[in-house]
């Protein structure tokens, strides 16, 4: 198979961002529905979860490999936490901050950890030395925080 070219994949990255934005805001109508953002997390994550289970059938493909989820390690099995985690704050903070405002707070969460995630090489990534353009482009990340969160 081959390997998707880089502006795909970047196109893809940028479709998952316009996903986010909108997936928060969706989520957070449901919260209203449901008055729970637990509640709406949940079922978000169940029509994920059957959303995944029929593409998995659709395709053939097997369930898991023999001894694979005996041989995972104990911290890849906190990401449905974090999800959950996501999901559920993201659902409770949208409708108090905005649109703009969750989604620069996030990324910059994410580029802040994925900063040091990279330089340390942990979780599976990498390892990218810290050097002034990354750490710069950091900072202009959490200056645009500081701007959009001052309205």
């Amino acid at each position: 198979m081959r390997t998707p070219g880089k502006h795909f994949l970047l196109a893809c990255s940028f479709a998952v961002g316009c996903s986010l934005a909108s997936q928060a805001g969706i989520n957070s109508e449901l919260r209203t529905a449901l008055s729970s953002p637990v509640q709406a997390a949940f079922i978000s994550f169940l029509l994920g979860t059957v959303t995944l289970g029929l593409i998995v059938l659709a395709r053939g493909w097997a369930w898991f490999r023999p001894g694979a989820l005996a041989s995972t390690p104990w911290w890849a099995w906190l990401g449905g936490v974090f999800g959950a985690f996501i999901v559920s704050m993201s659902i409770f903070l949208a409708p108090k901050l905005g649109a703009l405002t969750l989604a620069i707070a996030i990324i910059s969460g994410q580029v802040l950890a994925s900063l040091v995630l990279d330089q340390k090489g942990w979780l599976g990534y990498p390892r990218v030395p810290l050097s002034m353009s990354r750490a710069a482009g950091t900072m202009l990340m959490v200056l645009g925080v500081i701007l959009v969160a001052a309205n």
